[in-house]
């Protein structure tokens, strides 16, 4: 158990980190993501107000739908990436538990009279992934089952009122489920006494979102990196110019951006961290790593990095320095491994 965002969380259980990761990509894994922020957003005005807010579709959500989107700043930065849920009375926001204050904050200073926020302190968030979660949630909720990626509904889990997404960040099929704290513990012992179902640690649900191609805020995502910067641009909504940095966003569309996100693949058995200048032929420095470690599922080292576009071909070789070994590293696509979202 570790601190985090104000938390204690599980960096890994009893099998370790190998074992949970494995385990989520071939039956299902539990984690408890109670620390994410959660709120509403409430009111008829709040769907064009928050559509000022984000470079994403809100007004085309329908009551249901979930949409991955970003909070940017006035230079185009990413101040937190976030999940927008439209409910019948508004808006349900996910945001990252290290943003969750400052989030807070500036959407309910950004926000007019007009609209209501509330922040849930209430609730728990457990996430179920893997490819054994559908039959799992079929077991409990048959309507939560036969939703799609990016849909979700309120129904009962053995009586338990709960709200139910599919949605994750591992790659994998899965669910998100918010739950009265009160019935935390019971949800979460009844889904962990599933035959496929393993609890899963902070360190295998990293692994497993890097595999994925997945951006984490404070590595991928920061108030100095742009969506088109981190390889976000298709969640950017088309002619969009009136959300916070959309000036500095749209020229980087048409005239690309100063560094692009890539995956890498590492030559050799040693990680390459967080930090790690990547050079290229000539010794040049063309960029950083922003995420890296070993690949449980591929059994190398794999790290996403932000380098300079001019730079980059796929698949040409470029090098790093780890204690005194230079390791070289190629660009490969992303993700690492293929996304099995339910659509």
């Amino acid at each position: 158990m570790v601190p985090f965002a104000g938390y204690f969380m599980p960096v890994q259980y009893g099998n370790g980190t190998l074992h949970e990761h494995l385990h989520c990509r071939s039956h299902a894994g539990f984690f408890d993501i109670s620390h994410m922020g959660q709120c509403l957003i409430l009111g008829d005005d709040a769907v064009h107000e928050l559509e000022q807010l984000v470079p994403g579709d809100i007004v085309g959500l329908k009551s249901g739908q979930q949409k991955y989107t970003v909070l940017t700043n006035d230079n185009g930065g990413i101040m937190d990436d976030i999940v927008i849920t439209r409910i019948d009375t508004g808006f349900m926001i996910i945001v990252n538990a290290v943003c969750k204050d400052k989030d807070f904050k500036y959407l309910y200073n950004r926000l007019s009279g007009r609209c209501c926020f509330n922040e849930l302190t209430g609730q728990a968030l457990f996430a179920l992934q893997g490819p054994a979660a559908a039959s799992v949630m079929q077991k409990f909720s048959p309507q939560a089952a036969e939703l799609s990626f990016m849909q979700a509904c309120g129904t009962y889990i053995e009586g338990i009122k709960c709200n139910i997404s599919r949605s994750g960040y591992t790659g994998e099929d899965g669910f998100e489920i918010l739950v009265g704290h009160h019935y935390a513990e019971q949800l979460a012992r009844l889904l962990l006494a599933e035959d496929d179902v393993e609890p899963i640690g902070l360190a295998a649900r990293d692994s497993l979102r890097l595999e994925a191609g997945l951006c984490l805020y404070g590595h991928e995502l920061n108030e100095s990196i742009t969506p088109v910067e981190a390889g976000l641009e298709w969640l950017l909504k088309k002619g969009d110019s009136q959300f916070p940095g959309a000036d500095k966003i749209t020229a980087q569309l048409q005239n690309g951006p100063e560094k692009i996100r890539v995956g890498l693949l590492v030559d050799g058995k040693i990680p390459v961290r967080e930090g790690s200048v990547i050079c290229n032929s000539e010794d040049i420095a063309v960029g950083y790593v922003t995420s890296g470690n070993f690949s449980p599922s591929l059994r190398r080292p794999i790290a996403m990095a932000l380098l300079d576009p001019y730079t980059v071909d796929l698949g040409s070789p470029l090098h790093t320095m780890v204690r005194d070994h230079n390791i070289t590293v190629n660009v490969t696509p992303l993700p690492f491994i293929p996304h099995r979202y339910h659509r």
